[in-house]
């Protein structure tokens, strides 16, 4: 197999390995709130918000260390041990428990860190300048994938349920267990590279232990500096609105759907359904602007200005759609009334277009750092999941008690800004590197 090849099938591996463990990851995250309102004991007494606002607060400060595991371990070992720990956060829900409930939400918000931090090193180093738009665009149109699988067995399995009853739940949890052990063995498929690409990046197994701190610590320093370069604080607007669109798509707005009694005894049968239709929004998107990024040349800030007004869409019609009240709503639902009668088919609506818009941003932002800061991917990477995970662990946290009105209306100017500075971002990327290919990517 040629070089070129043998990255392209890494990239494909890679795709498979995260569409596995996000099935599991992403489903969980999608149902966990509805799971807990619905299960029978009264000595658990956590919040699927809360729990995932740990997550993310523990990704946050975690990717500050993140670069150095990689580089210390390689980014195959680093991934695979952090889709063990996803698997355990998951089997967490077979028999909850609330301390081991919290304790595996910080284990896993650090196991994310560091799985994210190596992908972005891998999507990299399997990359040239002119094929990163488009391996970024495989990567993620193979990741999102994980929104069909997971919430169509939902779907089909809650399927005209009122309540989600202890088997229900057990099944469900065992299975998305398994499937997220499939993804992380898929890891040891991926092919090394050549030596001096592997340990520019990634660390190698023939490093001495003295080299193997030095590198630790240098990938530490080296996430410090590239956070406060121009270009980093340009895009960390950008990268924070998909942390807060995350936090919606991922978990508020499902709950909202299974909270709306207007939708019948199916609602939360309705919650698998969203999810299937934000995967077809996601994977719509990877495609047309990663894998065929080459037949546009309207260029980055076209893309990424259709994913905010796709967002703007959606907003709107979910403020009309969905009751105020509907993510904090009790176990019984809401009873408010929504600005309109209520319809399945605009939520459906709502939920392609969360991710269509959500897949503008992530892939142009994924191209964009991948691009300027490739020789440095690991702590670039790292610094990018920083500022997601913490605007996604503030969102989590605010879902706890902000109504749907304030919640779409924090997104909706995080998002205006965002949108305007990725604009200047490109420009001053676009300045810096007049003499290369970028505009092809």
């Amino acid at each position: 197999m040629t070089p070129a090849g043998k990255n392209l099938m890494n990239i494909i591996i890679l795709g498979f390995g995260f569409m596995f463990i996000f099935t599991a990851f992403q489903t969980c995250g999608n149902i966990e709130q509805t799971v807990i309102k619905n299960f029978n004991n009264t000595e658990f007494h956590g919040s699927g918000y809360t729990s995932m606002a740990i997550i993310y607060g523990v990704f946050s400060a975690s990717n500050l260390m993140a670069p150095s595991v990689v580089a210390v371990v390689g980014p195959q070992l680093s991934m695979f041990g952090s889709g063990l720990l996803y698997s355990g956060y998951i089997a967490v829900f077979i028999r909850p428990l609330t301390w081991s409930f919290y304790t595996a939400s910080v284990v896993v918000g650090i196991a994310a860190a560091v799985l994210w931090t190596a992908q972005g090193n891998l999507l990299a180093i399997n990359s040239t300048d002119s094929t990163i738009g488009r391996n970024s665009g495989i990567f993620w149109a193979l990741l999102q994938f994980s929104l069909l699988f997971g919430n169509l067995y939902i779907y089909l399995a809650w399927h005209g349920k009122t309540t989600i009853s202890d088997k229900d739940r057990q099944t469900v949890f065992i299975s998305l267990t398994v499937i997220s052990l499939v993804g992380t063995f898929l890891f040891f498929l991926i092919q090394r590279l050549d030596t001096e690409a592997t340990t520019r990046e990634g660390g190698s197994s023939d490093t001495p232990a003295e080299g193997r701190c030095s590198q630790a610590w240098n990938a530490f320093k080296k996430a410090v500096q590239l956070s406060i370069t121009k270009e980093m604080l340009l895009l960390s607007t950008s990268i924070a609105y998909t942390g807060l669109e995350l936090t919606f798509y991922s978990g508020v707005y499902g709950t909202c759907i299974g909270a709306m009694t207007r939708f019948g005894d199916d609602a939360k049968g309705l919650i698998g359904l969203s999810g299937i239709c934000i995967g077809l929004g996601e994977i719509l998107g990877g495609g047309l602007f990663g894998m065929l990024n080459k037949c546009y040349s309207c260029g980055r800030n076209l893309v990424v200005l259709l994913g905010l007004l796709t967002h703007y869409l959606a907003f709107f019609l979910i403020f009309l759609n969905i009751a105020n009240d509907a993510p904090i709503a009790s176990q019984d639902g809401t009873h408010l009334e929504a600005y309109i009668t209520p319809s399945v088919t605009v939520a459906l609506l709502c939920s392609f277009l969360l991710g269509l818009g959500d897949s503008c941003f992530n892939t142009q932002l994924l191209s964009i750092v991948g691009y300027v800061f490739r020789e440095n991917s690991a702590p670039a990477f790292a610094i990018f999941k920083f500022i997601q995970s913490i605007s996604a662990a503030v969102a989590f946290f605010y879902s706890n008690y902000l109504v749907l009105h304030w919640q779409l209306l924090i997104m909706a100017l995080v998002g205006f800004l965002g949108t305007i500075t990725f604009f200047v971002a490109e420009l001053v990327v676009a300045a810096t590197r007049r003499d290369s290919d970028y505009s092809s990517i």
